[in-house]
Protein backbone atom coordinates (compact mmCIF):
# COMPACT_ATOMS: atom_id res chain seq x y z
CA UNK A 1 0.00 0.00 0.00
CA UNK A 2 1.86 3.81 -1.47
CA UNK A 3 1.34 6.46 1.15
CA UNK A 4 1.10 9.99 0.22
CA UNK A 5 3.91 11.62 2.30
CA UNK A 6 3.47 15.60 1.02
CA UNK A 7 0.39 17.72 1.78
CA UNK A 8 -2.24 20.02 -0.75
CA UNK A 9 -1.57 23.61 -1.34
CA UNK A 10 -3.94 26.41 -2.08
CA UNK A 11 -3.61 27.97 -6.14
CA UNK A 12 -4.44 31.31 -5.57
CA UNK A 13 -4.70 32.04 -9.10
CA UNK A 14 -6.84 29.23 -10.02
CA UNK A 15 -8.36 29.14 -6.15
CA UNK A 16 -8.15 25.37 -5.20
CA UNK A 17 -6.16 22.71 -3.39
CA UNK A 18 -3.33 20.94 -5.69
CA UNK A 19 -1.43 17.68 -4.74
CA UNK A 20 1.12 15.58 -6.73
CA UNK A 21 1.52 12.25 -5.92
CA UNK A 22 3.22 9.09 -7.79
CA UNK A 23 2.62 5.65 -7.90
CA UNK A 24 4.36 2.78 -9.89
CA UNK A 25 6.23 5.78 -11.77
CA UNK A 26 2.78 7.21 -12.83
CA UNK A 27 2.69 10.82 -11.48
CA UNK A 28 -0.87 12.06 -10.84
CA UNK A 29 -2.50 15.66 -9.48
CA UNK A 30 -5.75 15.82 -7.89
CA UNK A 31 -7.39 18.71 -6.66
CA UNK A 32 -10.60 20.67 -4.71
CA UNK A 33 -12.18 24.04 -5.42
CA UNK A 34 -13.37 23.91 -2.00
CA UNK A 35 -11.78 26.27 0.44
CA UNK A 36 -10.51 26.33 3.62
CA UNK A 37 -9.41 23.26 5.59
CA UNK A 38 -12.06 21.04 4.22
CA UNK A 39 -10.92 21.50 0.48
CA UNK A 40 -7.46 20.45 1.47
CA UNK A 41 -8.82 17.08 3.35
CA UNK A 42 -10.99 16.56 0.05
CA UNK A 43 -7.64 16.68 -2.32
CA UNK A 44 -5.80 14.40 0.15
CA UNK A 45 -9.11 11.87 0.50
CA UNK A 46 -8.69 11.93 -4.18
CA UNK A 47 -4.92 11.30 -3.53
CA UNK A 48 -4.75 8.76 -0.84
CA UNK A 49 -7.93 6.44 -3.06
CA UNK A 50 -5.80 6.52 -6.20
CA UNK A 51 -2.73 5.37 -3.64
CA UNK A 52 -4.35 2.60 -2.24
CA UNK A 53 -3.88 -0.28 -4.11
CA UNK A 54 -6.44 -2.18 -2.42
CA UNK A 55 -9.52 0.14 -3.34
CA UNK A 56 -13.07 -1.80 -2.61
CA UNK A 57 -15.46 -1.78 -5.63
CA UNK A 58 -16.58 1.86 -5.38
CA UNK A 59 -19.82 0.24 -8.44
CA UNK A 60 -21.32 -1.24 -4.96
CA UNK A 61 -25.11 0.34 -4.45
CA UNK A 62 -25.90 2.81 -1.69
CA UNK A 63 -28.14 -0.21 -0.30
CA UNK A 64 -25.29 -2.62 -0.10
CA UNK A 65 -22.60 0.22 1.81
CA UNK A 66 -26.05 0.55 4.34
CA UNK A 67 -26.61 -2.87 4.95
CA UNK A 68 -22.87 -3.71 5.87
CA UNK A 69 -22.85 0.02 7.91
CA UNK A 70 -25.72 -1.08 10.13
CA UNK A 71 -23.73 -4.59 10.56
CA UNK A 72 -21.54 -2.63 12.19
CA UNK A 73 -23.46 -0.22 14.13
CA UNK A 74 -25.18 -3.59 15.59
CA UNK A 75 -21.57 -4.80 16.70
CA UNK A 76 -21.00 -1.70 18.40
CA UNK A 77 -23.56 0.06 19.63
CA UNK A 78 -26.77 -0.12 21.05
CA UNK A 79 -30.52 -0.91 19.90
CA UNK A 80 -31.31 2.57 20.53
CA UNK A 81 -28.13 3.44 18.17
CA UNK A 82 -28.87 1.54 15.05
CA UNK A 83 -32.36 1.91 15.48
CA UNK A 84 -32.48 4.82 14.89
CA UNK A 85 -29.99 5.36 12.34
CA UNK A 86 -31.63 2.15 11.29
CA UNK A 87 -35.12 4.88 11.09
CA UNK A 88 -33.72 7.25 9.14
CA UNK A 89 -31.89 5.09 6.15
CA UNK A 90 -35.30 2.96 5.91
CA UNK A 91 -37.40 6.02 5.62
CA UNK A 92 -35.42 9.04 3.98
CA UNK A 93 -32.56 7.44 2.46
CA UNK A 94 -33.05 4.19 0.90
CA UNK A 95 -35.80 5.01 -1.00
CA UNK A 96 -34.36 7.96 -2.46
CA UNK A 97 -30.46 6.63 -3.47
CA UNK A 98 -30.64 2.91 -2.26
CA UNK A 99 -30.16 2.18 -6.13
CA UNK A 100 -27.73 5.08 -6.66
CA UNK A 101 -23.78 3.84 -7.24
CA UNK A 102 -21.97 4.90 -4.30
CA UNK A 103 -19.23 6.28 -6.52
CA UNK A 104 -22.03 8.55 -8.48
CA UNK A 105 -23.43 9.88 -5.08
CA UNK A 106 -23.16 13.83 -4.26
CA UNK A 107 -23.52 16.29 -1.80
CA UNK A 108 -26.05 17.46 -3.19
CA UNK A 109 -27.77 14.52 -3.04
CA UNK A 110 -27.45 13.89 0.22
CA UNK A 111 -28.40 17.44 1.02
CA UNK A 112 -31.52 17.08 -1.33
CA UNK A 113 -31.97 14.25 1.16
CA UNK A 114 -32.48 16.79 4.18
CA UNK A 115 -34.26 19.39 2.20
CA UNK A 116 -37.08 16.53 1.27
CA UNK A 117 -36.97 15.97 5.07
CA UNK A 118 -37.80 19.47 5.43
CA UNK A 119 -40.46 20.01 3.19
CA UNK A 120 -42.45 16.85 4.51
CA UNK A 121 -42.44 18.90 7.79
CA UNK A 122 -39.33 17.64 9.87
CA UNK A 123 -38.49 19.45 12.98
CA UNK A 124 -34.86 20.85 13.27
CA UNK A 125 -34.14 18.08 15.95
CA UNK A 126 -35.19 15.33 13.55
CA UNK A 127 -33.37 16.86 10.62
CA UNK A 128 -30.14 17.00 12.57
CA UNK A 129 -30.29 13.30 13.33
CA UNK A 130 -30.80 12.65 9.31
CA UNK A 131 -27.92 14.55 8.47
CA UNK A 132 -25.70 13.12 11.44
CA UNK A 133 -26.92 9.65 10.43
CA UNK A 134 -25.30 10.54 6.75
CA UNK A 135 -22.02 11.54 7.92
CA UNK A 136 -21.24 8.53 10.07
CA UNK A 137 -22.80 6.31 6.98
CA UNK A 138 -20.33 8.23 4.86
CA UNK A 139 -17.35 7.92 7.50
CA UNK A 140 -18.02 4.29 7.00
CA UNK A 141 -17.64 4.38 3.61
CA UNK A 142 -14.58 6.33 3.71
CA UNK A 143 -12.82 3.83 6.11
CA UNK A 144 -14.31 0.54 4.11
CA UNK A 145 -12.64 2.02 0.87
CA UNK A 146 -15.94 2.55 -0.90
CA UNK A 147 -15.72 6.35 -1.90
CA UNK A 148 -13.87 9.70 -0.90
CA UNK A 149 -16.90 11.86 -0.26
CA UNK A 150 -16.52 14.24 2.56
CA UNK A 151 -20.00 15.99 3.39
CA UNK A 152 -19.08 18.44 5.96
CA UNK A 153 -21.24 20.94 4.67
CA UNK A 154 -24.73 19.48 5.08
CA UNK A 155 -26.30 22.42 5.92
CA UNK A 156 -29.80 22.34 8.18
CA UNK A 157 -32.70 24.48 6.32
CA UNK A 158 -32.69 28.14 8.67
CA UNK A 159 -36.63 28.06 8.85
CA UNK A 160 -36.88 24.21 10.22
CA UNK A 161 -39.48 23.99 12.95
CA UNK A 162 -38.38 23.83 16.46
CA UNK A 163 -39.87 21.20 18.63
CA UNK A 164 -42.35 22.51 21.34
CA UNK A 165 -41.56 20.97 24.86
CA UNK A 166 -44.43 20.62 27.12
CA UNK A 167 -43.51 21.31 31.03
CA UNK A 168 -45.18 21.14 34.30
CA UNK A 169 -46.14 24.68 35.42
CA UNK A 170 -46.32 25.71 39.32
CA UNK A 171 -50.03 24.66 39.58
CA UNK A 172 -49.49 21.03 37.72
CA UNK A 173 -46.08 20.84 40.26
CA UNK A 174 -48.42 21.89 43.57
CA UNK A 175 -51.10 18.83 42.05
CA UNK A 176 -48.15 16.70 41.75
CA UNK A 177 -47.47 17.00 45.48
CA UNK A 178 -50.55 17.32 47.30
CA UNK A 179 -52.21 14.04 45.16
CA UNK A 180 -51.26 10.49 45.16
CA UNK A 181 -54.13 8.98 44.23
CA UNK A 182 -54.80 6.51 41.07
CA UNK A 183 -57.72 4.50 39.90
CA UNK A 184 -56.03 1.01 39.16
CA UNK A 185 -58.75 -1.61 38.42
CA UNK A 186 -61.37 -0.29 39.11
CA UNK A 187 -60.14 0.48 42.43
CA UNK A 188 -58.87 3.86 44.48
CA UNK A 189 -55.46 3.24 45.71
CA UNK A 190 -52.12 5.19 46.21
CA UNK A 191 -49.96 5.41 43.43
CA UNK A 192 -47.38 3.09 43.58
CA UNK A 193 -44.84 5.33 41.39
CA UNK A 194 -46.03 8.72 42.31
CA UNK A 195 -42.90 9.41 44.73
CA UNK A 196 -40.99 8.54 41.24
CA UNK A 197 -43.05 11.23 39.46
CA UNK A 198 -42.12 13.67 42.36
CA UNK A 199 -38.71 12.26 42.39
CA UNK A 200 -38.04 13.04 38.71
CA UNK A 201 -39.72 16.28 38.94
CA UNK A 202 -37.31 17.40 42.21
CA UNK A 203 -34.08 15.96 40.73
CA UNK A 204 -34.04 16.59 36.76
CA UNK A 205 -33.41 12.69 36.05
CA UNK A 206 -33.78 11.39 32.90
CA UNK A 207 -36.67 8.75 32.97
CA UNK A 208 -33.68 5.63 32.10
CA UNK A 209 -31.91 7.28 35.25
CA UNK A 210 -34.67 6.98 37.04
CA UNK A 211 -35.55 3.37 37.09
CA UNK A 212 -31.94 2.16 37.17
CA UNK A 213 -31.39 3.65 40.99
CA UNK A 214 -30.19 1.22 43.07
CA UNK A 215 -30.17 2.26 46.80
CA UNK A 216 -26.47 1.08 46.77
CA UNK A 217 -26.41 4.40 44.87
CA UNK A 218 -27.49 6.88 47.72
CA UNK A 219 -23.94 7.91 49.56
CA UNK A 220 -23.86 8.73 53.12
CA UNK A 221 -27.58 9.07 53.24
CA UNK A 222 -27.05 12.70 51.48
CA UNK A 223 -25.52 12.41 47.56
CA UNK A 224 -26.89 10.08 44.65
CA UNK A 225 -24.87 8.54 42.40
CA UNK A 226 -26.30 8.81 38.84
CA UNK A 227 -24.51 6.07 37.24
CA UNK A 228 -26.40 3.63 35.02
CA UNK A 229 -29.49 4.36 32.95
CA UNK A 230 -31.67 1.69 31.01
CA UNK A 231 -33.26 2.36 27.49
CA UNK A 232 -36.63 1.41 25.99
CA UNK A 233 -34.50 -1.34 24.75
CA UNK A 234 -33.92 -2.54 28.70
CA UNK A 235 -29.94 -1.87 27.96
CA UNK A 236 -27.96 -0.76 30.70
CA UNK A 237 -25.74 1.94 29.65
CA UNK A 238 -23.02 4.00 31.47
CA UNK A 239 -25.81 7.31 30.78
CA UNK A 240 -26.04 9.21 27.21
CA UNK A 241 -22.87 11.16 27.72
CA UNK A 242 -19.64 11.55 29.93
CA UNK A 243 -21.08 13.99 32.08
CA UNK A 244 -24.51 11.69 33.04
CA UNK A 245 -22.27 10.01 35.34
CA UNK A 246 -22.64 12.53 38.11
CA UNK A 247 -23.07 13.25 41.53
CA UNK A 248 -26.13 14.87 43.18
CA UNK A 249 -26.61 16.34 46.81
CA UNK A 250 -30.29 15.27 47.90
CA UNK A 251 -32.34 18.41 48.56
CA UNK A 252 -34.65 18.75 51.84
CA UNK A 253 -37.67 18.46 49.56
CA UNK A 254 -36.11 15.41 47.39
CA UNK A 255 -34.80 13.58 50.76
CA UNK A 256 -38.73 13.49 52.21
CA UNK A 257 -39.85 11.94 49.31
CA UNK A 258 -37.08 9.23 49.05
CA UNK A 259 -38.79 8.92 53.11
CA UNK A 260 -42.44 8.82 52.01
CA UNK A 261 -41.37 6.37 49.54
CA UNK A 262 -39.30 3.42 51.51
CA UNK A 263 -41.95 3.68 54.10
CA UNK A 264 -44.43 2.82 51.74
CA UNK A 265 -42.68 0.25 49.91
CA UNK A 266 -42.05 -0.80 53.73
CA UNK A 267 -46.15 -1.14 54.62
CA UNK A 268 -46.43 -2.68 50.90
CA UNK A 269 -43.84 -5.76 51.90
CA UNK A 270 -41.95 -4.74 48.79
CA UNK A 271 -38.06 -5.62 48.87
CA UNK A 272 -35.64 -4.42 46.47
CA UNK A 273 -32.00 -3.28 45.37
CA UNK A 274 -33.68 -0.47 42.84
CA UNK A 275 -35.06 2.76 44.50
CA UNK A 276 -37.82 2.75 42.33
CA UNK A 277 -39.06 -1.11 41.91
CA UNK A 278 -42.55 -2.45 40.32
CA UNK A 279 -45.06 -3.99 42.91
CA UNK A 280 -42.80 -7.29 42.33
CA UNK A 281 -39.74 -5.29 43.23
CA UNK A 282 -38.16 -6.09 40.32
CA UNK A 283 -36.88 -2.78 37.88
CA UNK A 284 -39.40 -0.73 36.98
CA UNK A 285 -39.82 -0.79 33.14
CA UNK A 286 -39.44 2.43 31.13
CA UNK A 287 -42.50 1.85 29.28
CA UNK A 288 -44.54 0.81 32.41
CA UNK A 289 -43.38 4.07 34.33
CA UNK A 290 -44.97 6.29 31.20
CA UNK A 291 -48.19 4.77 31.13
CA UNK A 292 -48.55 4.75 35.20
CA UNK A 293 -47.69 8.35 34.91
CA UNK A 294 -49.68 9.15 31.86
CA UNK A 295 -52.74 7.68 34.10
CA UNK A 296 -52.38 9.58 36.90
CA UNK A 297 -51.59 12.93 35.53
CA UNK A 298 -54.82 12.52 33.80
CA UNK A 299 -57.01 11.31 36.37
CA UNK A 300 -55.53 14.01 38.84
CA UNK A 301 -56.08 17.12 36.37
CA UNK A 302 -51.72 17.30 35.43
CA UNK A 303 -50.64 18.20 32.55
CA UNK A 304 -49.68 14.88 30.51
CA UNK A 305 -46.36 15.77 29.63
CA UNK A 306 -43.75 12.82 28.78
CA UNK A 307 -41.24 11.58 31.67
CA UNK A 308 -38.99 13.40 29.84
CA UNK A 309 -40.38 16.68 29.89
CA UNK A 310 -40.48 15.77 33.27
CA UNK A 311 -36.82 16.81 33.60
CA UNK A 312 -37.43 19.57 30.85
CA UNK A 313 -39.86 20.78 33.93
CA UNK A 314 -36.68 20.76 36.47
CA UNK A 315 -34.59 22.88 34.37
CA UNK A 316 -37.30 25.35 33.80
CA UNK A 317 -38.23 25.45 37.22
CA UNK A 318 -34.40 25.93 38.15
CA UNK A 319 -33.18 28.35 35.10
CA UNK A 320 -32.58 30.69 37.58
CA UNK A 321 -29.35 28.82 39.11
CA UNK A 322 -25.39 30.05 37.51
CA UNK A 323 -25.68 27.53 33.82
CA UNK A 324 -22.22 26.02 35.19
CA UNK A 325 -24.29 24.76 38.24
CA UNK A 326 -27.37 23.85 36.73
CA UNK A 327 -25.73 22.16 34.08
CA UNK A 328 -23.83 19.51 37.01
CA UNK A 329 -26.85 18.30 38.31
CA UNK A 330 -29.15 17.21 35.20
CA UNK A 331 -25.77 15.85 33.39
CA UNK A 332 -25.33 18.15 30.03
CA UNK A 333 -22.43 19.17 28.48
CA UNK A 334 -21.02 21.95 25.88
CA UNK A 335 -18.09 21.98 23.82
CA UNK A 336 -15.88 21.30 27.11
CA UNK A 337 -17.70 21.15 30.41
CA UNK A 338 -15.80 23.01 33.46
CA UNK A 339 -18.17 21.06 35.71
CA UNK A 340 -18.06 17.76 34.57
CA UNK A 341 -15.57 16.54 36.81
CA UNK A 342 -16.43 15.61 39.85
CA UNK A 343 -12.80 15.60 41.70
CA UNK A 344 -12.64 19.59 40.04
CA UNK A 345 -15.40 20.79 42.04
CA UNK A 346 -15.35 23.47 44.87
CA UNK A 347 -15.69 22.17 47.80
CA UNK A 348 -19.54 22.77 49.43
CA UNK A 349 -20.67 23.45 45.74
CA UNK A 350 -23.26 20.50 45.28
CA UNK A 351 -24.46 21.70 49.01
CA UNK A 352 -25.15 25.24 47.86
CA UNK A 353 -26.85 24.23 44.42
CA UNK A 354 -29.05 21.76 46.62
CA UNK A 355 -30.14 24.75 49.11
CA UNK A 356 -30.99 27.13 46.15
CA UNK A 357 -33.43 24.01 44.36
CA UNK A 358 -35.10 23.40 47.50
CA UNK A 359 -35.71 27.17 48.30
CA UNK A 360 -37.17 27.19 44.58
CA UNK A 361 -39.45 24.17 45.45
CA UNK A 362 -39.97 25.06 48.80
CA UNK A 363 -41.84 28.62 47.74
CA UNK A 364 -43.55 26.75 44.66
CA UNK A 365 -45.37 24.49 47.65
CA UNK A 366 -45.73 26.98 49.81
CA UNK A 367 -48.23 28.31 47.67
CA UNK A 368 -50.53 25.22 47.99
CA UNK A 369 -50.77 25.37 51.88
CA UNK A 370 -51.36 29.25 51.55
CA UNK A 371 -54.56 28.26 49.03
CA UNK A 372 -56.11 25.79 51.77
CA UNK A 373 -55.09 27.98 54.72
CA UNK A 374 -57.10 31.12 53.58
CA UNK A 375 -60.09 28.80 52.55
Amino acid sequence: MNRRTNTAKWEENSKRWKIHVQKDNVRKSFYSSTPGRTGQREAHAKADAWLDKNMVDTKKKVSYTIEKHIEQLKLTTSKSNWGQAEYYFRNYITPKIGEVRIENVTEQQLQNLINEAYAKGLAEKTLKGLRACIQSWLKFCRKSKFTTLFVEELTIPKNAPVGVKKILQPDDVRLLFSKDKIVYKRKEMVDLYVHAYRFQVAMGLRPGELVGLKKSDILHGTTVHVQRSFNIHDEETGGKNFNANRLIELTDVADNILAEHFAMLAEDGIESEFIFPDMYGERLREQTYYRRWQKFAQQNGITAITPYEMRHSFVSIVKTLPEGLLKSVVGHAKNMDTFGVYSHEMVGERVTTAKMINEIFVGILAKNTERNVSK
